[in-house]
């Protein structure tokens, strides 16, 4: 078996205190998790909801799972139950879903707003001035069954690292207009998500509270 708990203590290692780790486990067998959750890793991302499904009811009930990839509304209704958090809201239609079927499970979902600002064309994301658009609209504080917990985005995947660098300042910055215009009495509006495999110490460096690694602790996916 891959050395996980050697490679995922690696990673702590190298995290500052008050930044989480969120260990992507997807395409990752569940004795892999495992040996995460016994060093006492518990939030872990998954992007696919069949999946998920199937590592939630066969993995420990205390772990927190967060939805890391792209979300279709139509699958929300799978998750909800028992998600802790969704990284990548890109729509207010996909907010509202979110928070339809959370109010069927009686609970609150804790959601972050996905940013893209890479130069490199990904589908998904709400561009800076989207992403104002959609909180000046207003409609997002109806919602009482999720909970805007800050921002997530992924960085061009390029070698050079000022680029990199400019566009987790980016973030940080757009994250600090927001919270001062939106969120200043809010104290869950607080995570920063961003920062992977091969990103991560630049973006804990630029303000990053939440970093998303897989490859660096699990290796390379077993598909």
């Amino acid at each position: 078996m891959y050395d996980v708990k050697g490679q995922l203590h690696q990673v702590l290692d190298a995290l500052p205190e008050g930044v989480r780790l969120v260990a992507i486990s997807k395409y990752h067998p569940n004795e892999y998790i495992e040996a995460a959750y016994e060093e006492g890793q518990r939030i872990f991302g998954e992007s696919h909801e069949q999946e998920l499904r199937q590592k939630h009811e066969t993995l420990p009930k205390d772990i927190e799972w967060h939805f890391i990839g792209h979300l279709q509304t139509n699958k929300v209704k799978y998750i909800a139950p028992y998600v802790t958090m969704v990284e990548a809201v890109d729509s207010l239609k996909l907010l509202k879903e979110i928070d339809k079927q959370a109010a069927k499970c009686g609970r609150v979902i804790d959601v972050l707003l996905e940013l893209h600002i890479a130069e490199e064309e990904t589908k998904y994301g709400l561009t800076p001035d989207a992403c104002r658009q959609l909180l000046a609209d207003g409609e997002w504080r109806e919602l009482s069954h999720v909970r805007i917990c800050g921002l997530m985005m992924m960085a061009s995947y390029v070698d050079d690292e000022q680029q990199i660098r400019s566009e987790f300042r980016l973030a940080h910055s757009l994250f600090d207009e927001i919270k001062e215009r939106y969120f200043a009495d809010a104290p869950w509006f607080c995570e920063r998500s961003w920062g992977m495999s091969h990103d991560y110490p630049i973006a804990v460096e630029e303000g990053s509270t939440m970093v998303r690694v897989g490859t660096s602790i699990f290796g390379p996916r077993v598909y």
